[in-house]
């Protein structure tokens, strides 16, 4: 295998079928384009179980460092993968921290990357917002005025 993906208009899939799933022996996915509506990936599922694996094997390491050295062990290194935390109150690095073990070891068990995809986007975005003063101001200032009464939970306006 030569790259990570290739990509394929999902047309060519549905009118060469064998000829599109043979590129699969030079890549590890293929990347459908749809003109209406979100691209699709196709892959061996041999890929996907070992993509898991390592996903799963990952989680664990990473909770596994966390018991025996401590959060601190991670935190030492994350700026690695994650060169945004660097804009992240230390306080929020540390939260961050704690969060990303419980939710990989939780995606790994549900084989479900989503919640991990999602944790990440989080703290970048906030961790984008502490980059910029101007933005920071804007979300943590009190408002001003009475925006009126507030609707009982559960009801709507």
């Amino acid at each position: 295998m030569s790259a990570a993906y290739d990509v394929v208009p999902f047309s060519e899939l549905l009118h060469k079928p064998a000829v599109t799933t043979g590129r699969l022996d030079q890549v590890r996915a293929l990347r459908l384009r749809r003109r209406d509506a979100g691209d699709l990936a196709l892959m061996r599922v041999e890929q996907l179980d070992a993509e898991g694996a390592v996903v799963d094997f990952t989680a664990r390491l990473l909770a596994s460092v966390v018991r025996k050295f401590g959060a601190s062990a991670v935190r030492e290194v994350l700026p690695d993968a994650v060169p945004w935390i660097t804009f992240l109150p230390n306080a929020d690095v540390d939260q961050f921290v704690n969060e990303l073990v419980e939710v990989a070891k939780g995606a790994a068990a549900l084989e479900n990357l989503a919640p991990l995809a999602t944790l990440l986007t989080q703290w970048r975005n906030t961790a984008e917002i502490h980059a910029d003063p101007a933005l920071l101001k804007l979300v943590t200032q009190d408002p001003e005025g009475d925006f009126g009464p507030a609707a009982p939970p559960g009801t709507e306006e």
